[in-house]
């Protein structure tokens, strides 16, 4: 992120002030790494970095031909019922 930034020609503050996060959220973030996950989004909109976020967490490749042809794509995963739950 620091280096975009440098590469856009932006200064710590101005970068913080156009993605509406506070100075030194963004200077803890560039020394530590550490920054909440809506800062960190905003100052990628603003870096035009919000692209990278699908890389985060790619699709599984398939392991079965069943995975290729055939099976649909799972939208949700149901609710488990605890063992307590289990006896109604």
């Amino acid at each position: 992120m620091k280096r975009r930034r440098i590469d856009a020609s932006l200064t710590q503050r101005e970068l913080a002030a156009r993605a509406g996060v506070s100075y030194g959220s963004l200077r803890l973030f560039e020394e530590t790494g550490k920054i909440s996950l809506e800062a960190l989004v905003k100052i990628a909109f603003v870096l035009e970095a919000e692209a990278e976020f699908e890389h985060l967490f790619p699709p599984r490749p398939p392991k079965t031909i069943a995975d290729v042809i055939g099976r649909p794509v799972r939208q949700r995963v149901r609710k488990r019922r605890n063992s307590s739950q289990s006896g109604k």
